[in-house]
């Protein structure tokens, strides 16, 4: 029964107060500039009681190999400046969204047409965003 409690839900972690200034959130965005994601936005989500992590951070890319570039590098990149594994990721069949989770900061790689769809800032619109092109 105790394992089944463990899977109910996951938490935020409280201890860590991440920031935009944070070491893994500028390691993220300047992964995505170094492979060239286009319309790069953080959503702000610290102030909503609902919302699973502290930032979202968007990005396009204008296909199916820069997509996975771009996904590849952050992960890449975060392990090798952050020491940090990403809890989860998905999307790497599809090659439509791909989702990097750490936990308090996830990022999406979309391409437009599930970008355009889905449409994450209008979800999120309590939140604060940020543009982050060069």
């Amino acid at each position: 029964m105790n394992n089944l409690n463990a899977l109910t839900t996951r938490k935020k972690n409280p201890i860590v107060k991440l920031t935009r200034n944070s070491k893994i959130f500028k390691t993220i965005i300047n992964a995505i500039l170094e492979k060239k994601g286009e319309k790069i936005v953080s959503l702000d989500l610290r102030k909503i009681p609902e919302a699973v992590s502290d930032f979202f951070i968007i990005c396009e890319a204008s296909n199916h190999n820069q997509l996975r570039a771009i996904a590849d590098f952050i992960e890449e990149d975060v392990k090798i400046k952050c020491d940090e594994i990403s809890y989860k990721h998905e999307g790497r069949q599809g090659q439509q969204w791909i989702l990097i989770d750490y936990v308090n900061v996830v990022v999406h790689i979309m391409l437009p047409e599930p970008r355009k769809f889905y449409q994450l800032e209008e979800m999120w619109s309590d939140a604060q965003i940020t543009e982050h092109n060069d």
